[in-house]
């Protein structure tokens, strides 16, 4: 097989300002599977081991295609938090949104690298990209195959006084532990949340209605997303999901940024879900 090539591309995001990615793919005019891969919050596409996951995907003859969702907050120059409004009024509804706009330039094969149109697509998400992933998979048809890392399974992860703070000042200062950058999240994830009546972002309700292989895999010692999430995923989809718990697993299996090598408990991560697709998907 030929070396795979990265491209990149920017399509407009669901706040109407650019949304950026990249592809790596072998161009060789054969319609092979594809893959998208969301990344969670304050993540970013070029985050620790996604690109390296996107390499071994396409390796393994699997189109990659990474994207910084448009409330992530980082900007043109990669790694860096240069649109903190944006992230600030990041939602699940934009953060599905943008996902349709990445899937459906997939589907048509118009994104540079591509060539043409997949012959299957999969979905990869870690932590909030993860429930973003699930509830996506419910509700789309097109989707072949779903592997989640240290999902979320509830949008609503602060506690009552946090939030009663958070409405009280405007907004709710989220620190980046990595740059010390301190970011404003402002109450549209919570609006949207509450004015959620019919249950369209119950990520748990969601994963019930999944018909396509599911892998759902937890670090053991997430000190993050509790495995609790984990068994409440699996357990609204057993006919579907398969659970995977690594053992010693923290919330992003001993990865850094910036990246600095693999560690065994991401390696059993990497292993199973690069199969999981090779296996589901072609």
């Amino acid at each position: 097989m030929a070396t795979p090539k990265q491209s990149t591309f920017e399509l407009t995001g669901a706040d109407g300002d650019p949304l950026r990615g990249d592809v790596r793919a072998v161009a060789d005019g054969t319609a092979r599977p594809a893959v998208v891969i969301c990344h969670g919050f304050k993540g970013f596409k070029d985050w620790g081991f996604f690109p390296h996951l996107a390499d071994r995907l396409a390796r393994g003859g699997v189109s990659a295609v990474s994207f910084n969702f448009s409330g992530s907050g980082v900007g043109a120059e990669g790694d860096r938090f240069t649109e903190p409004e944006r992230f600030g009024h990041a939602t699940f509804g934009n953060d599905l949104r943008d996902l349709a706009t990445v899937v459906a330039a997939v589907e048509d094969g118009a994104l540079p690298g591509l060539g043409v149109a997949p012959a299957g697509i999969g979905l990869f998400g870690h932590s909030r990209g993860g429930g973003v992933s699930v509830l996506y998979s419910a509700e789309n048809a097109g989707i072949r195959s779903l592997v989640t890392w240290s999902a979320i399974a509830s949008g609503r992860r602060w506690g009552p006084e946090t939030i009663r703070q958070w409405r009280r000042d405007g907004k709710l200062d989220v620190t980046n532990q990595r740059t010390g950058e301190v970011l404003p999240l402002f109450p549209d994830v919570l609006d949207e949340l509450d004015a959620d009546t019919e249950g369209r972002l119950d990520i748990e309700a969601a994963a019930n209605r999944v018909r396509v292989p599911w892998l759902i895999v937890h670090g053991e010692a997430d000190e993050t997303v509790s495995i609790r999430d984990a068994q409440q995923l699996h357990h609204a989809n057993e006919e579907r999901a398969e659970l995977m718990i690594v053992r010693h697993g923290a919330h992003t299996f001993g990865a850094r940024h910036p990246w600095a090598g693999t560690m065994p408990e991401l390696d059993q991560a990497m292993d199973a879900t690069v199969g999981w697709f090779l296996r589901t998907l072609f």
